[in-house]
């Protein structure tokens, strides 16, 4: 399962950097003890929430955390196709 997600969170990059990245979401998810089954839960539930909004394209959308000194910064990109009039 943490594979397909990282297939999806990493494509189009070269092997070396796609590696780097890897190894370091993977530590920073271990240090958070953030399971694979909590961020796909995590990126679902984003996605059925900014879904009520905007028509989103999954297919490119990246989910990310990132850690600087002590502080982890969680990161969903995603193109915005249109937005979805309220009814």
């Amino acid at each position: 399962m943490l594979n397909d997600f990282m297939k999806k969170l990493f494509r189009k990059n070269d092997s070396k950097a796609t590696a780097k990245k890897r190894l370091q979401f993977t530590l920073i998810c271990d240090r958070l003890e953030v399971s694979d089954d909590s961020l796909k839960e995590m990126q679902n539930e984003l996605i059925k929430v900014i879904s009520r909004y905007f028509v989103i394209d999954q297919e490119k959308l990246k989910l990310d955390i990132t850690r600087e000194n002590d502080l982890s910064a969680l990161m969903f990109n995603t193109p915005i196709i249109s937005y979805k009039a309220r009814q």
